[in-house]
């Protein structure tokens, strides 16, 4: 007999730090999953990934208090604001892209970055090949101000 889906749940954690704080503690305990269960498997999957990097995570829970879960990969504009080499500023000491996108740069990136991240980030993006993945990604840096020279 097949597992009753109760629901889905979508949290973006950083990589390899999954903890029973907020906000993964309370949101998977509220729905009844085993929090350190889930935070054991989420660290054990996003291992080999670069240590702090956003994952947007699709939790599925059953009504036998089990679950599963879809780790993608990290957002364009993580990879972008890396490649163009922004620094950390804020409450939450994270990149910042340009106050007013299409007036003023706030990086630059190349089209080999370009590739690069969108050759990443192909499993995620409806995209047929990797040049239709890279006018994605350049939509992307269009929007947060970084410039593909």
């Amino acid at each position: 007999m097949a597992k009753k889906l109760v629901g889905t749940l979508k949290l973006q954690i950083p990589a390899g730090g999954a903890n029973p704080s907020p906000p993964v503690g309370p949101a998977l305990g509220q729905r009844g999953i085993n929090i350190m269960e889930f935070c054991k498997a989420f660290n054990a999957k996003t291992a080999d990934m670069e240590q702090g990097a956003p994952c947007p995570t699709i939790i599925e829970y059953y009504q036998d208090k089990s679950f599963s879960m879809d780790i993608k990969t990290p957002p364009a504009s993580y990879y972008l604001k890396k490649a163009a080499g922004l620094k950390p500023v804020g409450k939450r000491n994270r990149p910042k892209g340009a106050e007013t996108p299409g007036r003023e740069v706030a990086g630059y990136v190349t089209a080999a970055q370009v590739r690069e991240i969108a050759e990443a980030k192909m499993k995620d993006l409806s995209a047929n090949d990797v040049e239709a993945a890279m006018q994605i990604i350049l939509g992307s840096a269009r929007s947060i101000g970084i410039e593909v020279k």
